[in-house]
């Protein structure tokens, strides 16, 4: 049992009745999402899907997404995840480079215009011809070849340095190592609840859906906007009684953990683990702290349960079937403690990057330590192994960062705005004096036959970039500082993005409720949002996401208005708003409802 399938099935026999996916009311157990995988699996097959084809899958939030990537793999394909919400642009690139078979689709995701076939999932004629398909187990003879770990899985898409994403292609010889490590780990199962949180896009989700689904657990989903770090988060988890959650440092830090997941588990992945953060998480409740980029399935270590206050969070030791080496430049051990670069070894690497030979070949080398003909991925991460076998990462040899959890190469942002003919030279960095304010500033010298507004660059930025990749700043610079031999002078310009030029609320002192009982909120607020995002302008009828903001720092502001205002605002109010004035009357709406 080493396919995603056959331990799937196996949980079913188990666990048929038990609730498998709830989403806001809809709730769907083991055995019904089984058959309803299996139905639709028959007719992928029919089209043409077997083992090692790549189905598309651009499907919202909902069970019909579950149903969808089971049904894919019991078919014996592999998915590639498309978020709606991406630009047309970027998810187009993926298609015509990953070269899916089927695109599988739901009516209200109508604007993807790609040129492959395509199935409307929740088209009526569609549904009648899947309710007419049998229902049990896909069995062996039915594929056109034997389904093995080694076929392919999912291919996810990650930042190119050379301003390309790239396809990392991961099979199924991870998972049972990855199922076995949760089980060792978590223990989870029957009656414990699972929040499903990340992106569709990222392998995090994978994880989500293999702590759940492959364990007997229930899945929990729900509406973006109920996910948002902050308030909202903190709402959706105690309204579904959460038990095991997958988060980011960067939305731990704006979610007060108290009461949350009580004797359940909180994994911190995607970027660093503060101590602050660890003290805050380890209390009342398990924290982990886990390690692995995309190139392996989903990770390659884990610390934890961590406990109390620790100099440096560790990301723990290698999970099961996995190996991590710290070597030298001329890949030489160096368990003495010191730094050197983390090559990732074990069942969960990936077979590589799609139709990217060269590439493959220059990051997953052969593993010299490893059994014969086993290769090893060179992370490009930094790290130390310390005495008891305890792994710390320490940071990046390259130009790729991390930003919000996202990993993100500043190559591709500088790559996209390159593009644009008004745009000479382009400098990314990353700004902000703390995780919660990091974010991308692009530094740009543009041409003096063309005139661009910032605001320009942005949106254009926008055609081919996912939000988080958008650089939340763009400053236009007369002169690029360079260094002795004429190269730009980068750490100059990453220097000048972390230096902070907060506003001022005109407070004097008083607490921000009195001063807008004497002012107006509309003032008290925009003082907020000059230091929340670290500018020095921020007017009335200016819009939050256009100033630079994102998600992270909306979940910050929400936070510190409930804190000093005493108002609650909902995060779905931070994204309908058009202007402060707007979100102004919210908070004071909120104001007088909570009065009465």
């Amino acid at each position: 049992m080493n396919t995603v399938s056959d331990i799937f099935e196996s949980v079913v026999a188990r666990s048929g009745d038990a609730p498998a996916v709830v989403f806001g009311d809809i709730v769907v157990d083991y055995a019904e999402l089984n058959e309803s995988a299996n139905r639709l699996a028959r007719r992928l097959m029919a089209a043409g899907v077997g083992p090692d084809s790549l189905v598309a899958v651009a499907v919202p939030r909902s069970a019909r997404l579950i149903i969808a990537v089971l049904a894919v793999l019991k078919a014996g394909g592999a998915y590639l995840p498309l978020d709606p919400s991406y630009p047309t642009e970027r998810l187009a690139h993926m298609v015509v480079d990953a070269r899916p078979v089927l695109l599988l689709r739901t009516e209200d995701v109508s604007s993807l215009r790609l040129d492959v076939p395509e199935v409307v999932l929740d088209d009526a004629s569609f549904e009648a011809a899947c309710a007419q398909e049998r229902s049990d187990d896909i069995a062996a003879d039915e594929r056109p070849v034997p389904l093995h770990p080694d076929h392919l899985m999912y291919v996810i898409y990650t930042s190119g340095s050379t301003g390309v994403p790239k396809g990392v292609a991961v099979s199924h010889a991870g998972v049972a190592d990855l199922v076995s490590t949760q089980q060792r780990l978590y223990g989870v199962g029957p009656g414990e609840r699972v929040l499903q949180w990340a992106s569709f896009s990222f392998d995090a989700w994978f994880w989500d859906f293999a702590l759940a689904l492959l364990n007997g657990a229930t899945l929990v989903m729900a509406e973006q906007h109920a996910l948002m770090p902050g308030e909202s988060l903190r709402e959706t988890m105690l309204k579904y009684d959460i038990d095991h959650a997958v988060l980011p440092p960067v939305a731990l830090g704006v979610t007060e953990s108290e009461g949350l997941l009580v004797g359940g588990t909180i994994t911190s992945t995607g970027d660093v683990c503060t101590r602050s953060l660890a003290e805050e998480w380890s209390r009342g409740r398990r924290l982990f702290n886990a390690y692995g980029p995309t190139e392996v399935t989903v990770g390659t270590s884990i610390g934890g349960p961590i406990e109390g206050v620790q100099e440096e969070v560790t990301v723990g030791t290698p999970w099961d079937g996995a190996a991590v080496y710290v070597l030298d430049e001329g890949l030489q051990d160096r368990r003495d403690g010191q730094e050197g670069e983390l090559f990732l070894a074990g069942t969960g690497v990936a077979r590589g990057y799609l139709n990217r030979p060269g590439l493959t070949a220059a990051t997953f080398v052969a593993d010299p330590y490893g059994p014969p003909g086993s290769r090893m991925y060179r992370s490009g991460d930094r790290g130390r192994v310390a005495a008891d076998g305890e792994l710390y990462f320490t940071g990046r040899i390259d130009n790729q960062v991390k930003v919000r959890g996202f990993r993100i190469e500043l190559g591709e942002i500088e790559a996209r705005l390159e593009s644009h003919p008004a745009v000479e030279i382009v400098v990314a960095v990353v700004g902000g004096d703390d995780v919660a304010s990091e974010h991308i500033v692009a530094y740009v010298k543009t041409s003096a036959r063309h005139e661009v507004s910032e605001a320009q660059l942005r949106e254009y930025a926008r055609g081919s970039l996912p939000e988080h990749m958008v650089p939340s700043s763009i400053v236009v610079l007369e002169h690029v500082p360079t260094l002795l031999n004429g190269k730009v002078d980068r750490k100059a310009l990453a220097e000048r993005a972390v230096r902070t030029a907060p506003g001022r609320t005109g407070t004097d002192g008083a607490s921000p409720r009195a001063v807008a009982a004497a002012t107006s909120y509309e003032e008290v607020l925009c003082g907020m949002v000059r230091e929340t995002l670290q500018v020095d302008e921020a007017g009335p009828q200016d819009n939050f996401f256009d100033l630079g903001g994102h998600s992270m720092l909306a979940a910050k502001l929400v936070s510190r208005i409930r804190k000093e205002l005493g108002v609650t605002v909902p995060m779905r109010s931070m994204f309908e708003a058009g202007t402060l004035a707007e979100l102004a009357q919210v908070v004071e709406q909120a104001e007088q409802a909570e009065q009465a």
